[in-house]
């Protein structure tokens, strides 16, 4: 092994061995493991959210295949239909040209161009990170089999009543010119105007004032809507009004969704372009009026001296004349919500139109024919899946978000205005009726009766997330029941993979629930009669250091290839602010960056980027990532790299090679030997028990805890007296401990580090025999394959660890050189001190550097020395020509202060308990205290004695 650990040697070395050796394949006859990767864009790259998240999926995967699962990590990217046209339709603009000008068919072919030659980024940097998905099943959401079941699953909807097309209000981008999810749109706080318009009677006996932060729209108002149980207005209700700058008469509504205690108590209804209005105007059948037209400029339906601006021009000429005509009340300051398109920027409208939605909320089918409809068939079926048990989430408390959209769901808009996605497989004949087929030949089949005249095929397509939502089974090749073939390979079989579903877990964001999560356990339980998954683990949100959310414009991001190749100062200034074109937010950024990463970042390398995120895994709704969190870890790195070369060093000798295999049909020599394995066995023990809960950092912090402190930091050192003794047998027997625990130690390690791991290993296995390839082929080690639990012997152990801790921390804290030999005597203790100590005189002596520990007699006065407590038992290192005694009276003080400082806490702590509190944690906290105060009694005693030298 090289003297140092460098990242970058191994990491590309390893990954392309292990993917070319079909280690990431489905193999064995193990119970099966599925874990689905969230598809990300096929326009993406990798930010912070994605590593955090692949690394948890990563070590999922990496240790149930270990544990002897027959494993499957199912990838792929998916088609990002806004994301992606837009990125060719800017191409295409910056040579002067449109998707217009090149037609449908030019232009879809221009993005499978684009596709191919930028589409695998992500999947590049995914491999980077050590993702062990089997790349040879790599699905693609517009591939043709893909493509098969997406047809397949619209026809059958709609064959099944449950799929129509209708006027309906939806979120609307006027500037790609499509309907756009929730999930596409960002609600920003905006300074805005909060303006009351007076509307007068129309038989000019009194008016009404409504406040509206849009006041373009009130000129396709239908109604004034007041409460039914306001008084200041019941009279009014049943009569008109004269709407403002168009003379149309609208009626005055009672409706209990207006607030009586807000603004007047008076709300203006525009069905056509508010959803709280769309529903008001249905509860009382309201017409809508459109008065937008759909790139946002003012239609016909308006008097005519609007006709024809933008939204927002028009606007301030509706507040001019209402001013004008002494009808504008107030104009006020005020905060609100903007929704904006986030691929276009462009203020989203709620817009009135045709589009295709999937029934979910119906009883019975929506085309009047017998049957069950949408929240029959879908929704109360996916509500059960949680309920009942057959779903369930991690943490728990996310399926309360679950429930709560599922009972309160409305119909999906499933299509979209963009020519790159699935086409909507439904044509219409020249009169209007609609063919719906998996192909036109196939859908005038299925019609009751046939076309008039020539069929045009719909030219929307269907929603992204429709596709995504078909993802559990589609990509197990679902509905083709042989072999499913992508550029000429096999990538799925329904017959056979199938067992894969319900795959083990789903690892996802919260903010995802609704778009994705539900609509797979709808769609999988609807065609396959499964769930998707058994649980559903959501992860944590990745924010900054400071908790803060990142964002370009803050300048606080960090790409993860940054921290694992490292950047430098100049190369990430530029890198950040490159897209940033305002030049105030380009300067804050820049400036921000020089002053969080004076030196750049430096390389810590992917596994300590892993392991950090495992150690962040908790339960919570957001983690912070600090940098130094992550330097921490490949500090971890090192430590593990270190030890390895000691222990490689001296088992390297061929008398060494010679005894380590029959060492293996003995028990452990040592105390220190059999306390290591107690330790591992424990740790394995934890690592199992957190594994199952999803505690990622629980399982991090015991094989952090079990590597840095008790491997690497004390069994290493307790190892060094038998290797240098005389004893044959234990140095062969230490020797042997030191490969078989580091190398079950790497095993347990891998599915957080597999680089690391995989480099030692290499080194590793031939000293212990071992064939298998990779450790990733290596069974994950088990509690129970470390059965040495001698307890006399680990309590040995420990004892020695406390006695060697107290006598560092004095040379620590005296300042007495690491080298030098020490004078140490024990006083007081019990039968089982004096034991210990010389059945461990040996190891006390040779580590702890001391001459020839000695124990004071009975009855003889201490010497001036400093002191520190083990149980019972008083160490004394003598003064005399070896410290200051001011030093040593110092230290006493300050620890004296800070025991009490600590039983001062337990004695709260006890206060504090209650009747329910379980009697072994309240005998527990007594004990702590009974502890302290013997301590403290020792040390005041030692304080005492020096006081008088």
């Amino acid at each position: 092994m090289d003297k140092s650990f460098e990242p970058t040697a191994i990491e590309s070395k390893w990954y392309a061995g292990w993917e070319a050796a079909g280690d990431f394949a489905p193999h064995g006859d193990g119970e099966p493991y599925c874990i689905l990767l969230p598809p990300p864009n096929v326009t993406g790259t990798l930010h912070m959210g994605h590593a955090f998240q692949q690394t948890i999926m990563d070590l999922l995967i990496r240790y149930h295949r270990m544990r002897g699962c027959r494993t499957l990590w199912q990838g792929g990217t998916d088609h990002a239909g806004i994301a992606t046209q837009k990125i060719v339709e800017n191409q295409l603009a910056a040579n002067g040209q449109s998707r217009h000008d090149l037609g449908r068919t030019a232009f879809v072919e221009r993005v499978w161009e684009w596709k191919q030659e930028s589409g695998s980024t992500i999947t590049r940097q995914m491999r980077r990170l050590g993702a062990s998905i089997d790349w040879s099943r790599e699905r693609f959401t517009m591939d043709e089999g893909l493509s098969a079941a997406v047809r397949r699953v619209f026809v059958q909807w709609y064959r099944d009543g449950l799929l129509y097309r209708g006027r309906r209000l939806v979120n609307w981008d006027p500037v790609l010119m499509t309907a756009v999810s929730d999930l596409e749109v960002d609600n920003q706080e905006k300074d805005g105007s909060l303006w009351s318009i007076r509307y007068p009677a129309s038989d000019g006996s009194t008016s009404l004032v409504v406040a509206t932060t849009r006041p373009e729209t009130m000129l396709g108002d239908v109604a004034v809507a007041v409460h039914p149980e306001d008084e200041r207005y019941s009279h009014l209700v049943g009569k008109t009004l004269t709407l403002p700058l168009t003379g149309r008469q609208i009626p005055v509504i009672a409706d209990a969704y207006v607030e009586r205690e807000f603004g007047t108590g008076c709300v203006k209804i525009t069905p056509a372009h508010d959803f709280n209005d769309w529903q008001i105007g249905l509860r009382h059948g309201l017409a809508p009026i459109t008065v937008l037209t759909l790139d946002a400029k003012i239609n016909d339906e308006a008097p005519e001296k609007y006709r024809g601006m933008d939204r927002f021009a028009a606007r301030k000429a509706v507040l001019a004349d209402l001013e004008a005509q002494g009808l504008l009340v107030e104009t006020k300051k005020h905060k609100l919500q903007v929704p904006v398109s986030q691929r276009s920027e462009a203020i989203i409208e709620p817009m009135l139109t045709d589009q295709w939605f999937l029934d979910l909320t119906s009883d019975t089918r929506v085309d009047g024919k017998s049957g069950p409809g949408g929240r029959k068939a879908i929704t109360e079926p996916a509500l059960a899946a949680v309920r009942d048990g057959a779903i369930r989430f991690v943490p728990e408390n996310w399926s309360t978000t679950y429930n709560q959209w599922l009972e309160n769901i409305q119909d999906w808009c499933v299509s979209r205005q963009l020519w790159w996605g699935h086409q909507i497989p439904a044509w219409y004949d020249e009169a209007g009726n609609i063919f719906v087929g998996e192909d036109a030949a196939d859908a005038i089949a299925h019609a009751g009766t046939p076309p008039i005249g020539a069929l045009r095929q719909d030219e929307d397509v269907l929603d992204t997330w429709f596709s995504s939502a078909l993802w559990p089974f589609s990509t197990l090749g679902w509905p083709n029941p042989g072999d499913t073939r992508e550029a000429g390979h096999v990538v799925a079989n329904w017959t056979t993979d199938q067992t894969f579903l319900p795959s083990a877990v789903l690892v996802t964001g919260f903010d995802i629930i609704f778009f994705w999560v539900a609509r797979m356990v709808m769609a999988t339980q609807y065609f396959t009669g499964k769930v998707p998954f058994r649980e559903v683990y959501i992860n944590a949100i990745v924010r900054d250091a400071e908790g803060q959310k990142m964002s370009k414009s803050k300048g606080n991001t960090i790409d993860p290839l940054d921290l694992i190749d490292g950047i430098s100062l100049e190369d990430l200034a530029r890198k950040s602010t490159a897209s940033l074109l305002i030049p105030q937010v380009r300067e804050k950024v820049e400036k921000r960056i020089r002053k969080d990463y004076p030196n750049g970042i430096a390389a810590v390398g992917t596994d300590a980027l892993r392991f950090t995120f495992a150690a962040l895994a908790t339960y919570g709704r957001t983690i912070n990532f600090d940098l130094k969190r992550a330097e921490g870890y490949k500090a971890f790195c090192n430590k593990l790299w270190n030890a390895a070369r000691f222990v490689l060093m001296n088992t390297d000798t061929g008398a060494a090679a010679g005894t380590i295999h029959s060492a293996d049909r003995h028990a452990p020599c040592t105390a220190a030997e059999q306390w290591i394995l107690a330790r591992l066995r424990a740790t394995l023990a934890e690592v199992e028990a957190q594994m199952r809960v999803y505690r990622f950092d629980l399982v991090a912090q015991a094989l952090y805890e079990f590597v840095w402190n008790e491997y690497c930091d004390w069994f290493v050192e307790l190892a060094k007296p038998a290797l240098q003794g005389s004893d044959a047998q234990a140095a062969a027997s230490t020797r042997h401990t030191l490969l078989r625990v580091l190398e079950a130690a790497l095993r347990a390690l891998h599915p957080i580090t597999p680089y690391i791991t995989e480099e030692i290993y290499q080194t590793v296995a031939p000293r212990l025999g071992l064939t298998p390839a990779s450790v990733l082929q290596r069974p994950y080690p088990r509690a129970a394959d470390f059965a040495c639990d001698d307890a006399a012997a680990s309590a040995d152990i420990e004892w020695l660890r406390a006695v060697l801790t107290q006598i560092r921390r004095i040379r620590s804290e005296m300042n007495i050189a690491p080298g030098k030999e020490i004078p140490l005597l024990y006083a007081h203790g019990s039968a089982e001190d004096r034991a210990r100590a010389d059945r461990l005189a040996a190891q006390i002596g040779f580590l702890a550097k001391a001459q020839s520990p000695r124990w004071l007699a009975a009855g003889a006065a201490e010497p001036a020395a400093a002191a520190a407590i083990v149980g019972e038992l008083k160490l004394l290192i003598p003064l005399a020509g070896l410290i200051d005694l001011d030093a040593e009276k110092a230290r006493l003080a300050r620890e004296i202060q800070r025991l009490e400082g600590e039983l001062a806490k337990a004695s709260a702590k006890l206060a504090n308990f209650g009747e329910r509190t379980p009697d072994h944690v309240v005998e527990q906290e007594r004990q702590r205290i009974a502890e302290f105060g013997a301590t403290i009694a020792g040390l005041r005693e030692q304080a005492q004695r020096l006081a008088a030298a």
